[in-house]
């Protein structure tokens, strides 16, 4: 898959240990520059998504690469599920989704702990729910973090898949290529500790294989009624798929 976009193109470390590297560097200024680079609109793309889980209202949910947990508080305060459990390979992501889940009093529902999104520490059949945003095209190995989503899914239960998509038509994707190609890195360069973190951004995007080529491989791993739903003229998408 696309491990050969990596944040720092470095000969030593691998895709994963890059990527956690980027993401404890940019921790701080993560949220906002979501935020801000998107608008907003990166709130609505969220609520959005977890409304995807309201007709099968999961007690217990796995959210994984789930960073500073802004996904998982989504899913907390549309479901009312008896518990979260976030994973993310980035302790510096965790220490401020710690931070918030303390300050919200969500201790009881949510929690976090390291984990490996292509070897995740739970038993098959475990949770009613798997939730992703903007994680998968991080992934080193792409379809096999597919596989080990839908091992520890039960059976019947859905995996909903937030992330960044390739806008086809003219003009949104010109604007959006210019956008994404030299006004986020700017952003990023200015408010991050991190350059690299947001020209590695739109290069894993471009990479991703996003639309018909992921609902592929999501149903090649076992997901029924793999589909996705386009937001905002196409740059990002709400992937599904059911156990």
């Amino acid at each position: 898959m696309n491990e050969k976009i990596t944040p720092y193109q470095s000969a030593t470390a691998t895709k994963k240990e890059q990527v956690a590297s980027m993401f404890d560097n940019i921790s701080e200024t993560y949220d906002f520059l979501n935020h801000f680079m998107s608008l907003g609109i990166d709130i609505l793309w969220r609520k959005k998504a977890i409304g995807e889980l309201k007709a099968l209202q999961p007690r217990l949910i796995l959210d994984v690469a789930t960073g500073t947990g802004d996904f998982a508080f989504e899913a907390i305060k549309i479901l009312n599920p008896e518990k979260v459990i976030g994973v993310d390979i980035s302790d510096g992501m965790l220490e401020v989704a710690r931070k918030k889940i303390k300050e919200r009093n969500l201790g009881g529902v949510f929690s976090v702990q390291m984990g490996d999104s292509e070897g995740l520490h739970f038993e098959d059949n475990h949770f009613d729910a798997v939730t992703v945003a903007f994680g998968v095209r991080n992934y080193e190995n792409l379809e096999k973090g597919l596989a080990d989503m839908y091992r520890v899914l039960k059976p019947g239960g859905k995996i909903v898949i937030l992330e960044f998509s390739k806008p086809r038509k003219f003009p949104i994707k010109q604007g959006y290529n210019f956008y994404f190609n030299h006004i986020t890195p700017l952003f990023g360069k200015i408010f991050s500790k991190d350059n690299k973190a947001y020209t590695y951004l739109p290069e894993s995007v471009a990479a991703f294989p996003d639309g018909e080529a992921f609902n592929q491989m999501m149903t090649k791993v076992g997901f029924k009624e793999a589909k996705d739903n386009r937001l905002t003229f196409g740059v990002c998408a709400i992937y599904t798929g059911v156990k």
